[in-house]
């Protein structure tokens, strides 16, 4: 149930080019993007539900790994990890076809729905984590860089290798790239009020949530 005071938010725009300083500023107020497509909106459908949608990021001072967290990343300490300005070859475009199947209903079309032509730098700088094993291509998630923040946009990860815990592991790795950045903030996106597929987003340690007219506190 939405209360009276709620603020009802549903606003968009286009840029071909945001500057990292603007980046933060948008990311603090809520925004989210795909390619040059900026959005934020504070209410959204759940199913057949209609739910507050809550950003979320973690103030990185007050971030450590729990027990959880630390067991996927035991888990996958035989992988290989890169870090690199975002490139789409054909084995992500692959990975990303096989990762969707994952999914009954709001099934994208292409990896593009997310990035732009030019992700590495279109609207903003933004990189990549590959985890390959050997020299096979097991998950891949790409992030925005900010001046004081980073946000992560999407994750994808080989549906066999689902026990590995690799959509985890790879904003585990997105955090620990911030830390070392010395960057504030990590953006982990939107969640639903109420349980959703999303509350994976929620169960990390320093996280807060905005409360849609300017204000960040701690999630409970």
């Amino acid at each position: 149930m939405l209360d009276a005071g709620f603020q009802f938010i549903n606003e968009e725009f286009y840029a071909e080019k945001a500057s990292p300083i603007r980046m933060d500023t948008l990311l603090e107020n809520g925004w989210r993007h795909f390619g040059t497509h900026f959005f934020r909106y504070s209410i959204g459908y759940h199913g057949l539900e209609i739910r507050r949608v809550i950003p979320l990021r973690i103030r990185l001072a007050d971030f450590s790994l729990s027990k959880s967290q630390r067991r996927i990343q035991n888990k996958n300490e035989d992988l290989r990890t890169v870090i690199r300005p975002i490139e789409i070859t054909a084995e992500v475009e692959s990975l990303f076809d096989r990762h969707k199947t994952r999914f009954d209903q709001g099934v994208p079309n292409s990896i593009y729905d997310f990035l732009s032509h030019e992700p590495a730098a279109v609207p903003c700088e933004a990189m990549e984590v590959s985890v390959f094993e050997g020299e096979r291509l097991l998950a891949a998630s790409f992030f925005d860089v900010g001046k004081i923040a980073i946000s992560g946009i999407y994750a994808m990860f080989e549906p066999s290798e689902n026990s590995r815990g690799l959509g985890i592991f790879t904003m585990l790795k997105e955090i620990e790239f911030a830390a070392h950045s010395r960057k504030e903030f990590y953006y982990q996106g939107y969640c639903y009020e109420g349980e959703s597929f999303y509350d994976y987003k929620k169960r990390f340690r320093g996280t807060e949530s905005f409360d849609w007219i300017g204000n960040w506190q701690a999630f409970n």
